[in-house]
């Protein structure tokens, strides 16, 4: 999932126009993105860049294949996605791993974020919204709590199939996010091969942050595992707002993920050229360079063709 429109965008200090967003989406959806996380229902006091999202989701063409997502932590951004539709609606609880970030992040506790699941799942059913996911954050590590225990994060998760059984749920999908940029390959393999030990028909997603330079080592070392579910941004856009690193890079970069696959014989779907020309247009629009390696780079082919 393409994640630059949101979590990349969020962070960044000029905030883009209704017109640019829906370009740049245009231009990742037209570079064979097939699902693209493009705003937040939240408080827009809290996030001024995402004010506009209803608009940008009127604004962007169905088209078959595509789906579009958006972020809610509230019932109210909830109710918000349902109004404004053509947004895929997911079952997703949260959860965070570090009681410190949660608090700053959603003014919650965990014990608290657990016990307000019943009242999410009984929404959604509500809605009509099938429920058997959930993402947590801050899983490998937190600035302001330093590492966390595996066995804390696999107690989350029984925690989570726990309140999800009760309500006649069951857990398929668990995102697990590096937030802050702890994660180290072995660290992954680690977590990764306990969860599928433990859990093996859970499909787990990553969303690793290149915060120190180790997103796309640890997208290897999870795709070795079997991991095929990844978040990405385009040109390593992004960065928590909360996670107290300012200026730190984003999420592990959209077309140098594709590029690495794509040399590893792994297809992708993925027009690689036209990503790099979305990564161009992505560093114009914020108005300084990204991180993106491929997109300073280029690819093999010129030099292969030659």
């Amino acid at each position: 999932m393409e994640v630059g429109p949101r979590d990349g965008l969020q962070i960044e200090s000029r905030t883009l126009t209704t017109d640019e967003k829906v370009r740049l989406i245009d231009a990742l959806v037209a570079a064979g993105v097939r699902e693209v996380e493009v705003g937040s229902f939240v408080n827009p006091k809290a996030v001024p860049a995402m004010a506009d999202t209803e608009d940008v989701i009127k604004r962007l063409e169905p088209r078959e294949g595509v789906t579009y997502r958006a972020l809610w932590l509230n019932p109210k951004g909830l109710e918000r996605a349902i109004a404004v539709g053509r947004v895929r609606l997911v079952g997703r609880l949260t959860c965070t791993a570090s009681e410190t970030f949660v608090k700053r992040n959603t003014n919650r506790s965990i014990d608290r974020t657990f016990a307000e699941m019943p009242e999410w799942i009984t929404r959604y059913k509500e809605a009509g919204i099938k429920v058997n996911g959930m993402g947590m954050m801050a899983a490998f590590g937190c600035n302001f709590e330093g590492d966390i225990p595996q066995e804390k994060v696999i107690g989350l998760i029984e925690r989570g199939m726990s309140v999800l059984a009760d309500h006649g749920c069951k857990l398929e999908h668990q995102d697990l996010a590096d937030t802050m940029g702890w994660a180290n390959p072995r660290q992954i393999r680690r977590l990764v091969g306990a969860i599928h030990e433990r859990w093996p028909d859970l499909t787990l997603k990553l969303h690793l942050h290149d915060t120190r330079g180790t997103a796309m080592a640890n997208a290897l070392a999870a795709m070795e595992l079997g991991v095929c579910n990844f978040d990405a941004a385009i040109g390593g856009l992004g960065g928590c707002p909360f996670a107290g690193h300012k200026g730190a890079a984003g999420n592990v970069c959209t077309e140098d993920l594709v590029y690495m696959c794509e040399e590893m014989g792994i297809d992708t779907g993925i027009d690689l050229d036209a990503l790099v020309g979305a990564a161009k247009l992505a560093e114009e629009l914020v108005g300084h360079p990204l991180p993106g390696k491929v997109m300073k780079g280029g690819t093999l082919s010129r030099f292969r063709h030659h």
